[in-house]
């Protein structure tokens, strides 16, 4: 069988307040709290997951909460935007929504023919809602007040923005397997057809534009997906043969991973499918209890006096 990256598998970015933080994913863009657990290098910092019902790989995206994180800001060497794809129809929900709820957002505008809103969560991360080309088929996690028929159904694209972006552009098609799908002057979409949705990456070039700083607001790192551990350790061999810097497989409890820092200076990842979400609770109670990485368990009284209350 043929080793294939398997699009976006998740995203990891930075927020400060866990509290405004998890209101604004669940409540206002309906998405699942998937996973209430701790950073495995600073347990007293929540790791928050929000996606589908199961945590579908595609739909996850992560934060890291620092209380009281400076503002960080967008630029070269970042994955700067994230698209999620939404029904045909559903911008006039979103404007109305985003508007009640004092949404920072613009208007809707076009990119490789496809028409996507704008907007931004309470630190400013860069968020899109895009309608795609092609319907995406996904079953997307509904609530009471965001029902299906406007729902996001997971990761569209992501967007990285560089100074230059021939070397990061070799990487995607030499060792991913993406191919160009589209330019438009300085931006560059590659997509793969491994997978129907979370397939495409657009990279903009602008080498005006200054360096990111990391911070509340910011992408810390993106994640592609792969089948499982065999097809992960296969992918290593093939990123270290062009000289890259690559960690050891590394065991996240829900999925196994790999990080190397491409030319352009986005932290990528590699991970799989499995174990999956529900390796440590059922599906039907997802993110409902702190879950500790084992090594932490013995210190949970400690570890909860310090996080900061979510309720």
């Amino acid at each position: 069988m043929e080793d294939r990256i398997l699009g976006l598998h998740h995203i990891t970015a930075i927020a400060d307040s866990a509290k405004s933080n998890l209101d604004f994913y669940t409540k206002v863009l309906g998405l699942r709290l998937l996973k209430k657990t701790v950073n495995f290098d600073d347990p007293g910092t929540y790791h928050l997951y929000y996606g589908d019902e199961a945590g579908s790989p595609g739909t996850i995206l992560t934060f890291f909460p620092y209380a009281g994180a400076r503002r960080g800001k967008a630029g070269t060497g970042m994955a700067t935007h994230i698209g999620y794809a939404v029904p045909e129809g559903s911008f006039d929900f979103w404007i109305k929504r985003f508007e009640e709820h004092g949404v920072s957002y613009g208007r809707p505008a076009e990119k490789f023919g496809e028409q996507y809103l704008p907007f931004q969560d309470p630190d400013g991360l860069l968020l899109e809602l895009v309608i795609p080309k092609n319907t995406d088929n996904r079953k997307p996690w509904e609530t009471d007040e965001v029902k299906a028929d406007v729902a996001t159904k997971g990761f569209h694209s992501v967007t990285l923005t560089l100074g230059k972006a021939e070397k990061t552009a070799t990487i995607l098609t030499d060792i991913f397997g993406y191919t160009l799908q589209d330019q438009t002057g300085n931006s560059y979409r590659y997509s793969t057809n491994a997978v129907e949705g979370a397939n495409n990456i657009d990279i903009v070039e602008n080498p005006n534009v200054s360096r990111g700083e990391g911070g509340a607001g910011t992408n810390h790192h993106i994640a592609f997906r792969v089948k499982d551990e065999e097809v992960l350790m296969r992918f290593r061999e093939k990123v270290a043969s062009k000289g890259f810097n690559i960690t050891e497989k590394i065991d996240r409890n829900y999925f196994y991973s790999l990080y190397f820092r491409e030319p352009g200076g986005v932290l990528f990842e590699i991970a799989t499918d499995n174990p999956g979400f529900a390796i440590d609770e059922p599906v039907e109670e997802l993110g409902q209890k702190l879950l500790l990485p084992p090594q932490y368990e013995p210190h949970r009284a400690k570890i909860e006096a310090v996080l900061p209350s979510l309720d």
